[in-house]
Order: C-alpha cells, then sequence, then structure tokens
C-alpha cells in the first residue's frame, strides 16, 4: 500500500455501498433483479431489462474474460505517478452476457495480454479506506 500519495476516492451513497463493503470484505458483488435474475452493473436503480426496482446484491464468482484492455501512459491523478504505465481493461464476468466492469490487470506483462483470455479477481488494499477488485491471469 502506497501512502505517499492518496487516491481519489470514491464516494458511496446508499446505491454504490454495497460494492464498497465487499470489496473491503473481498468479495466481487453485483447487483441482481430480483424479478428476472438480470444482473445489473454498474449499479443502478432499476433493472434495465424487466424495469423492477426489487435489486439485491449478490457475490459473483470472480472469473472473468478480458474483454479489451488501454495500456495507460500518463497519470491522470498524482497518486497514479509512479504506477504508469498500468492497463486499464473491460472484463467481461461469465455469469451474464455482455456484464462487464472496468477494471486493472494487474500481475501481467503487458505483451502477454490477449483479448479473450481467463482472469480472475484479486483485491488490493490501495488506502486504508480503499479496497479495489484488480484482475490478474487465472494461475498467476
Amino acid at each position: 500500500m502506497d501512502t505517499s500519495v492518496a487516491p481519489p476516492l470514491p464516494v458511496a451513497n446508499p446505491l454504490t455501498e454495497f460494492f464498497w463493503e465487499g470489496t473491503r470484505a473481498h468479495k466481487l458483488l453485483i447487483l441482481r433483479c430480483q424479478s428476472c435474475g438480470h444482473f445489473v452493473h454498474y449499479p443502478r436503480p432499476v433493472c434495465e431489462r424487466c424495469l423492477s426496482e426489487d435489486l439485491a446484491p449478490e457475490e459473483v464468482s470472480g472469473n472473468a474474460t478480458l474483454y479489451s484492455y488501454t495500456i495507460t501512459m500518463k497519470p491522470w491523478h498524482p497518486f497514479w505517478v509512479d504506477k504508469v504505465p498500468y492497463v486499464l481493461a473491460s472484463v467481461e464476468l461469465p455469469e451474464q452476457p455482455d456484464l462487464k466492469m472496468l477494471t486493472n490487470i494487474v500481475e501481467c506483462e503487458h505483451d502477454a495480454l490477449e483479448i479473450g483470455m481467463p482472469v480472475e479477481v484479486t483485491f488490493r488494499q490501495v488506502a486504508a479506506e480503499l479496497t479495489l477488485p484488480f484482475f490478474k491471469p487465472v494461475g498467476s
């Protein structure tokens, strides 16, 4: 954990607090519609499929496939200055087609990245009050 510069912190609200509580407990939680079973991510108050407001957090497997990525060369905040280059990625979770989340890929050389490669969640505490879900190649 680097404490020289604090990272930008998310502002949790009633709709997102479950996600941040989950990351602190090393659980990947995604909202799921209790009416039709559709996963909803990013967190929203209404299911995009059936318009139900009956959503609840559910733990997902933490497995994913690398859908797309970019190697970021320029830090957008002072916290990232000593961390560039890093991989900003979109991963697709197997629980549902097109269920994607933005993340960073870690523990992988940049030239080893391949679209479609299997990845798995790993949690890292980046500040005293912030744990983030990153993804790494399966088995790394």
